[in-house]
């Protein structure tokens, strides 16, 4: 492979990963500018409609830890979510790097 080869490769590879970022962030912006109204957790609606469907209901069992707040619920998902993705693009990149 010459260097003009290799120097469009590059560049193909830079273009795409501009457009996957823009991808990204499109997907990240979007949903916030043109859905309207509120976004809640799948267990609040799924509470809400089983309180809907049978209104005596009663769970069998309670969490195990409940957080003091809905902030402090919102960050241990947060971390949990950013922990995961951690996990699993270390092992993306460390199959990528063996193959290289």
């Amino acid at each position: 492979m010459d260097n003009k080869e290799v120097t469009t490769s590059q560049s193909k590879n830079k273009q795409s990963n501009w457009w996957l970022i823009f991808a990204v962030i499109s997907l990240t912006v979007l949903p916030l500018v043109f859905v309207e109204g509120e976004f809640s957790g799948a267990d609040g609606e799924a509470e809400e409609l089983i309180n809907e469907i049978q209104p005596n209901y009663k769970p069998w069992f309670k969490p195990l830890f409940e957080p003091a707040s809905g902030e402090i619920e919102s960050l241990l998902f947060a971390s949990q979510a950013a922990l995961g993705a951690g996990v699993i693009g270390y092992i993306i990149g460390l199959y990528k790097g063996r193959n290289k």
